[in-house]
């Protein structure tokens, strides 16, 4: 279970971005519009008209696609997305460069349960530092929290910009998606791959033993060791991060699945 200076710096940019990608399908089930009012009952001769309803699918306003070329679009993302969270974090690590390329490249390295850690270069939770008990390794609870920062900017993206977001840049991720060798498959596919590996961790509140090995350190328990790579990266945040990130998932899985 290799730990430095970079783990889990990859998943944070799916964290961070994941919800931009999912959240469009708020738009076919979005709460229909409220009824148009009764006819009003004739008054003295006086007809009041009644405008036509209008096809429900009119009434959601549509948004521009814009069409930027991937090598130029990192300025318009960190523009498009300053305001999906009020964390200052969100904005630092949006300086990072080839913002979509990276995003969509670790999304299909988590949907094949690979590390997607040399995909994103802009996190630093810092060193890891085993907790020893009685001569035997555990992962540090104290360490857990180096990694609520991506917790909470995932929990506090907003909704609805993400959707709009999502429906302006879809063009682009799908053109990224295309280049790393899929030229007929709709990188929503690969997205629910990458969820449903997610949802897949678990979460345990027991001490995890480790066992140090030559230049790392491995779970004791061989079902958790079994972790894919991408897993693993999630099961290193800790009980409280996961929870978080599991919350937001489903909830938005739900809602997916909804249409």
């Amino acid at each position: 279970m290799e730990e430095n200076k970079k783990v889990l710096s990859a998943v944070i940019g799916f964290f961070i971005l994941i919800a931009v990608v999912i959240a469009v399908y708020y738009l076919f089930i979005r709460e229909k519009g409220e009824e148009m009012p009764k006819v009003p009952e004739v008054v003295e001769e006086t007809v009041i008209p009644v405008e036509s309803e209008e096809p429900e699918e009119e009434l959601i306003k549509p948004i521009k696609v814009i069409e930027v070329e991937l090598d130029e679009s990192d300025k318009l993302m960190r523009k498009l997305a300053a305001d999906l969270s009020s964390r200052t974090e969100l904005a630092e690590w949006l300086l990072t460069k080839d913002i979509i390329r990276k995003f969509v490249a670790a999304v299909d390295n988590i949907a094949n349960g690979q590390s997607p850690r040399k995909n994103i270069d802009f996190f630093n939770p810092g060193k890891f530092f085993p907790l020893k008990k009685e001569g035997v390794y555990y992962l540090d609870p104290a360490g857990f929290k180096r990694y609520s920062p991506v917790a909470n900017v995932f929990s506090s993206l907003d909704s609805e910009g993400c959707i709009r977001l999502y429906r302006q840049l879809k063009p682009a991720l799908q053109e990224a998606y295309q280049d790393l060798g899929y030229p007929d498959k709709d990188f929503n596919v690969t997205l629910f791959q990458a969820m449903d590996e997610l949802m897949k961790v678990p979460v345990i509140e027991e001490d995890i033993a480790l066992e140090e090995k030559l230049t790392s350190y491995v779970m004791v328990d061989p079902e958790l060791e079994k972790l894919s790579e991408a897993q693993k990266h999630l099961f290193r945040m800790g009980p409280v991060n996961i929870r978080k990130i599991k919350a937001k998932l489903k909830d938005l899985e739900s809602v997916l699945k909804k249409d």
